[in-house]
């Protein structure tokens, strides 16, 4: 039996200079310039026609099943896993988890195939040209500046709800430096990642991050006056750390990038590893994810000193106070201060001096704590269980008295 074998229009044109060759209607120098090839290729081409005519153009191999085909059963046995487990993953990290859990070791291109085929994965769009931007150079030693952001998202998909995930990633080696599940990107979450980022890494240098409300006032009262700060702002001024803010999610885009890959790749490990609850991802985050993540994707930075500067004693014990909610208050006439609809009444025996109308700072601690601070000592108080109520002068009683509604019931009783 013959089997017909097609030849591409590459090959057809080939053929039709190599005739010519062959009947000498041009030289074996100009079929190379022709054919884009070398004279010793064309002689080759030349030989093979002379003996099989037009087949000799085409390769050996063509029509033939490739020696590295997948044998039938291994394919089967892949395709239900991707069906049935990586439905929704990526052709890199589904290679990754066939290997890892069911030891079958493929290209990431032939899984890439195989999902093509099986309507799983759909190849993205060629992205049209964005406008211009310079590429900024990496910092060149760990620690000298973080990128810092949160992230929203149903990390838990449908077993737990809506949550933000915060993360610092070393802009020089990519490495994520840590990161952690909360309820929201607000003050309290913010400075919980931080009290515990510096007390195991030390402080860096710069922090890059956007303007969102919790980092940065945006209001034309903040851009009138630069003195007015944030809370973040405040405790990062406190313990000496720039924060750069960004003008565009393109302009930290190391810590966008990762987001978008932990966007694909954690969700898929908290459901493969049964994980729906704040507590226990977190805890995945720090023994598992980040170290196997940072083993993979980090590089190596150009220098090779950790530029994170240690904190000292001093700011160790003031890390608690640095990282609270602070607000100034005015100590009133009878020595109390409001705060939150509570009363705190400022006792007798004091570490300083106070007078009224004094300025006090009121700090909201991580752990519900409320302290009073005025000049960098603590004040003792006691909480009021409601608000003093202040006692009427004579005066007001006689003028309300003459009030007619209030002679007549004194007649009344009279």
């Amino acid at each position: 039996m013959t089997f017909l074998i097609p030849m591409s229009q590459k090959e057809l044109n080939r053929y039709d200079i190599i005739k010519r060759l062959i009947h000498k209607e041009i030289n074996g120098p100009k079929a190379a310039n022709l054919l884009k090839l070398s004279t010793r290729q064309i002689r080759r081409l030349k030989a093979k026609t002379k003996e099989s005519g037009a087949a000799g153009l085409i390769h050996g191999n063509r029509g033939k099943q490739s020696n590295h085909k997948i044998p039938e059963t291994n394919k089967e046995k892949m395709v239900a896993l991707l069906h049935k487990h990586y439905y929704d993953f990526g052709p890199t990290l589904a290679q990754e988890k066939l290997t890892e859990i069911h030891h079958i070791i493929h290209d990431p291109k032939t899984i890439r195939q195989i999902m093509i085929d099986e309507k799983l994965w759909q190849p993205k769009a060629k992205r049209q040209k964005s406008e211009h931007r310079q590429w900024r150079q990496r910092k060149s030693n760990f620690g000298e500046m973080v990128q810092f952001d949160g992230s929203y998202e149903y990390w838990f998909e449908d077993r737990n709800d809506k949550c933000c995930l915060l993360a610092s990633v070393d802009d020089a080696t990519g490495k994520i430096i840590k990161a952690k599940f909360a309820q929201d990107e607000g003050v309290f979450p913010v400075f919980g990642f931080w009290l515990e980022y510096l007390k195991k890494q030390g402080k860096p240098h710069f922090v890059y991050l956007d303007k969102f409300s919790t980092y940065k006032m945006t209001q034309k009262v903040a851009q009138d006056n630069h003195d007015t700060k944030t809370q973040f702002q405040r405790a990062m001024a406190e313990l000496q750390i720039e924060p750069i803010f960004a003008n565009s999610p393109q302009a930290k885009g190391r810590v966008e990038r990762l987001f978008g890959t932990l966007q694909d790749r954690l969700i898929k490990e908290l459901r493969l590893n049964n994980i729906s609850s704040i507590k226990a991802a977190n805890e995945f985050l720090e023994k598992t994810f980040i170290p196997i993540f940072n083993a993979k994707f980090s590089v190596e930075p150009k220098s090779k000193a950790n530029l994170h500067t240690p904190l000292t004693q001093k700011e160790r014990k003031q890390l608690a106070s640095i990282f609270s909610r602070q607000i100034l208050r005015t100590v009133q006439n009878d020595f109390t201060i409001s705060f939150k609809n509570h009363w705190y009444q400022l006792t007798k025996e004091q570490p300083a001096t106070i007078c009224k109308k004094d300025k006090v700072i009121v700090e909201e601690h991580l752990d519900g704590q409320v302290m009073i601070r005025l000049r960098s000592k603590h004040l003792n108080y006691q909480v009021l269980p409601v608000r003093p109520k202040k006692q009427s002068q004579p005066w007001v009683l006689a003028a309300t008295l003459k009030t007619p509604a209030l002679m007549e019931n004194a007649k009344a009783t009279n």
